[in-house]
């Protein structure tokens, strides 16, 4: 949208999903925090035994602060408070409040059950563990397997049993429960960070920022061509489609749309053609780059930040690859945890920052080249209006994580401690404590967004008028040349970056 003469409208603060992402996932960040110092406020919340064999035994809480607390308790005292933080969210952004308790308590409860069946050693035990847990076999999915079957019971709901998913859909937000998973994924990055040399960390980000600027230059370029030339839609539809297809699906899409002045239904067209696909990519990219890619783990994650294009899918099909290549490679756990989503988190998370940028610039353009209607100016604040605000959750838990972590080191290291003793101190209350509030969280909602986005995939759509010729330029350009090109660009910049993390002796 261009307007000579737009201010920030400061009640979106408080009205708009993105704003409340940030918020909720910074609220939770801070309540984890004063373990470190010995205070714990968050240590109660439910945790998920991973490999579990005795349902009874299965549940317990995030820290042995809280062991006396009865597994059941902590199950719904968790609830209860996950479900008052987002009603309140809800009724901000002026939601129908009744209708968000109702389905939110569907989806919760629902996405517990997978999530928790997930973690059932037959289903999820690697073959390294075997042994151990004293089981002949398991089918070896890892524990996020969970989310692979809340994806499909998602699926399923919405796709026979539509009635009952109209009733909750005021609850299947999965762009706002991803945008708090990634909020809370800077602290697992942040206390990783404190063990790691910063020039690695410096050359980690900087080549997360290379790729994503090659995948602008070529990607968006390449779709407008091919929607242009080769199946002659017009400007006002390739531009949306382009950015759709080739950047960050529904966002892009309808920041393109809004620069541009395009007719409102075809965001909301590329939209739904970008959740039907992401959710096919979930299913198959995963598998195929723990396959092929399981020696070079880190481009395995940033494949998928520039393959697959909703937040949600994305971040989504990274936690899946990460918890495959780490099954098969146990040995590499203690230091690439957490690195190969984060790799995929990084591409996708600096897409997303360039969001406004590129809706400016596309704004500049039409105005000036295509549309060149005299005195109308752009507003430098539009910018400002498509940048995706969690991410600046991210960032800020990250470097709060970081700094925290570092000062307990050199406080440990004032106090006499060896500089090897004061890091593994600091790092058993960040990694213990913090990080593992956060963490159990953050994989909580990424298994609310599984279900979520299950339940927002409608395959109807692609039988609307219209959408086959847009979904057969989805098809060829995403699978013709964006996902190779993608896997080429994260070959690039992420050859061999893993053996920056793993210690070697």
């Amino acid at each position: 949208m261009t307007q000579q003469h737009k201010k920030i409208d400061w009640s979106s603060l408080y009205k708009k999903e993105d704003w409340w992402a940030l918020w909720i996932g910074l609220l939770l960040f801070f309540l984890a925090i004063p373990v470190a110092f010995g205070v714990d406020l968050l240590g109660w919340i439910n945790s998920i035994r991973s490999n579990w064999l005795d349902p009874a035994r299965s549940i317990t809480t995030a820290t042995k602060a809280y062991a006396w607390l009865d597994p059941v308790a902590s199950l719904i005292f968790t609830y209860l408070f996950i479900l008052a933080i987002l009603t309140i969210a809800a009724a901000a952004m002026k939601l129908n409040v009744k209708k968000f308790v109702a389905g939110f308590t569907f989806i919760y409860w629902s996405t517990f059950f997978f999530y928790w069946l997930g973690s059932y050693a037959y289903i999820a035990a690697t073959p390294q563990e075997w042994e151990r847990l004293k089981i002949p076999w398991a089918l070896s999915l890892t524990p996020e397997a969970g989310y692979i079957f809340a994806l499909l019971a998602g699926l399923l709901i919405a796709n026979f049993a539509r009635g009952f998913t109209e009733k909750i859909k005021e609850a299947a937000r999965p762009e706002l429960y991803i945008k708090i998973a990634i909020v809370l994924l800077g602290t697992l990055i942040g206390v990783k960070a404190i063990l790691i040399d910063p020039r690695v960390l410096g050359n980690y980000l900087f080549r997360g920022l290379c790729a994503i600027v090659e995948a602008y230059l070529i990607y968006w370029a390449l779709v407008y061509f091919f929607a242009r030339r080769v199946f002659k839609f017009p400007r006002q539809t390739a531009a949306p489609l382009a950015s759709g297809i080739s950047i960050c699906g529904v966002s892009a899409a309808i920041a393109t749309a809004a620069a541009i002045r395009a007719h409102p239904r075809i965001p909301i067209m590329v939209g739904s053609l970008v959740v039907v696909f992401a959710v096919v990519e979930l299913v198959i990219l995963p598998w195929l780059a723990a396959m092929f890619l399981s020696h070079q783990p880190l481009i395995a994650g940033a494949w998928m930040g520039l393959a697959v294009k909703t937040d949600g899918a994305a971040a989504a099909s990274a936690a899946m690859t990460e918890a495959l290549i780490l099954g098969k490679y146990p040995e590499w756990k203690s230091y690439l945890e957490g690195w190969i989503l984060n790799a995929g988190i990084v591409t996708k998370v600096f897409i997303d920052i360039f969001i406004g940028v590129w809706a400016f610039l596309l704004a500049v353009i039409w105005v000036t080249r295509i549309e060149r209607k005299p005195g109308e100016k752009v507003s430098k604040l539009e910018i400002w209006f498509r940048f995706p605000k969690f991410v600046l959750g991210y960032f800020a838990t990250f470097l709060v994580a970081l700094a925290v972590g570092s000062w307990l080191i050199s406080q440990f290291q004032a106090a006499g401690l060896s500089d090897v003793d004061a890091v593994k101190k600091a790092d058993s209350l960040m990694r213990g404590g913090v990080a593992k509030e956060t963490d159990t969280l953050r994989k909580f909602f990424f298994a609310l967004t599984f279900f979520s986005i299950g339940l927002v995939s409608d395959f109807r759509v692609l039988k609307q008028e219209g959408y086959a010729k847009m979904a057969l330029v989805y098809f060829l350009a995403l699978f013709g040349f964006i996902i190779w090109i993608g896997l080429f660009i994260s070959w690039i910049f992420f050859h061999d970056v893993h053996w920056l993390f793993i210690k070697r002796p």
